[in-house]
């Protein structure tokens, strides 16, 4: 499973990466998505679930830069907790251990 996480995430990396490049960074500056040689796949579907990626005119599509900043915060957020929880029930598996191997 984290395999996946990571090449999904990858992609929507990418993906913001080319949209900076291209310009679309705003409404006024939104392009199709054949102009942008993008196709209609899972990561802008999941970008544009989470209003990273928006549609400006009908049509045309850019990156809201602070959407995914934030994405990117609450990312960390998340797997910095998950980190804390394995450290904490590692840390009581070896105390758990500890105290039943003495005599």
């Amino acid at each position: 499973m984290g395999a996946v996480a990571a090449i999904i995430i990858r992609r929507e990396k990418e993906l913001v990466a080319h949209f900076r490049q291209a310009g679309a960074v705003s409404s006024a500056t939104a392009q199709s998505l054949g102009a942008l040689h993008v196709d209609d796949g899972t990561p802008l579907q999941r970008l544009r679930e989470r209003a990273v990626i928006r549609e400006g005119a009908p049509g045309t599509f850019y990156l809201d830069e602070p959407s995914w900043l934030a994405l990117s915060h609450a990312r960390r957020r998340l797997m910095l907790v998950m980190l804390v929880v394995v450290v904490v029930f590692g840390v009581a598996a070896a105390l758990a251990s500890r105290g039943s191997a003495a005599p």
